[in-house]
């Protein structure tokens, strides 16, 4: 796949050039007042090894950039600091988990991202720029502030939709009817996805909360009160997640204590049914023992026996029936 780079400079939040090359970048770094940014998506080693050459990108920092599955979190390095996230979406009818990797470079005078495919849209967040002229004169800091506030916002949606799904899990747990196997592995793939989402969130916080630590001195002063609002946001989706699998552990206890109790009630009119057809086997074989018994030959012999059956299986269902067993 084939790398797409995106390029802008800015000066006092107003956009002066986009479409540039790698090679144009040095020119706006010695420029006053400018700031620039580069977006790679699906990144080869060669394009980023020759901004990260340019820019004095640390090679650790580089090498995680590349590598698939980072854990989100944030290195402060000399000249920069490198800040990983994941951006997801739910799809709650497949029961996956839509996960795109941001990765990101941030100076003074530039910042630099990297996407490992196309799921998460960047031009959402130039919008975000463009339209906050006023804030983004403050520099990169707010740069990285849009991207992490989009991030987050779909934090959000992801949880509304583990909600929809969990209520109507919820409601179909005490329906008549009786769950179908499918279903439940439906109910498992979505555990698992919440466990994932869970799992990439709750670093995030930990990341931000470095972000804001005055004494690395990351941020404007200005900006702090941006990203406590944008810690308030991933605080709220982790207690909230966390709330989802308390609610999801009680789902799947819910489901074992309702399917053993229909079980048990299965059990016991099967065995109250046993009783009552019992009486007519015990009485019907007991009349037909080849030996000489009261009545045998008789009629009164026969309604007596008949008397028998219907009374005692009368009796047994009527009882059977006052204790709920049939």
């Amino acid at each position: 796949m084939s790398t797409t780079i995106t390029t802008r400079a800015y000066r006092d939040g107003a956009l002066i050039k986009e479409g540039f090359t790698l090679a144009e970048v040095s020119d706006y770094l010695t420029q006053d007042n400018v700031i620039t940014w580069v977006d790679f998506l699906t990144p080869n080693q060669d394009d980023l090894v020759e901004l990260a050459e340019e820019l004095g990108l640390h090679k650790l920092a580089v090498e995680d950039a590349l590598e698939d599955h980072q854990r989100p979190k944030i290195d402060f390095y000399a000249s920069h600091v490198f800040l990983s996230c994941h951006a997801l979406r739910l799809d709650a009818t497949a029961g996956v988990l839509i996960e795109a990797e941001i990765n990101c470079f941030v100076s003074k005078k530039w910042i630099v991202t990297v996407r490992k495919n196309a799921s998460f849209e960047i031009e959402p967040v130039i919008a975000r720029w463009d339209r906050s002229a006023d804030l983004l004169k403050l520099g990169t800091g707010f740069m990285l502030y849009a991207v992490l506030d989009l991030v987050v916002d779909e934090y959000f949606e992801c949880l509304n939709s583990f909600d929809s799904y969990y209520d109507d899990v919820s409601t179909e747990l005490f329906s008549d009817h009786p769950i179908a196997i499918g279903h439940e592995q439906h109910w498992f793939d979505m555990r698992r996805v919440l466990v994932r989402f869970h799992r990439l969130v709750v670093p995030l916080r930990e990341a931000i909360g470095g972000l804001m630590r005055r004494e690395h001195g990351a941020i404007d002063a200005e900006l702090y009160p941006y990203f406590q609002d944008l810690y308030d946001h991933v605080l709220r989706v982790t207690e909230s997640s966390d709330a989802l699998r308390d609610l999801v552990a009680t789902i799947v206890e819910t489901n074992l204590a309702l399917r053993d109790f229909r079980q048990n009630q299965i059990v016991k009119q099967v065995t109250g049914w046993a009783a009552v057809i019992a009486v007519p086997t015990l009485i019907t074989g007991f009349y037909g023992m080849n030996v000489p018994f009261p009545g045998e030959g008789e009629t009164w012999g026969v309604i007596t026996a008949v008397v028998f059956l219907l009374s005692g299986s009368y009796g047994l269902f009527t009882i059977f029936r006052r204790r709920d067993w049939l």
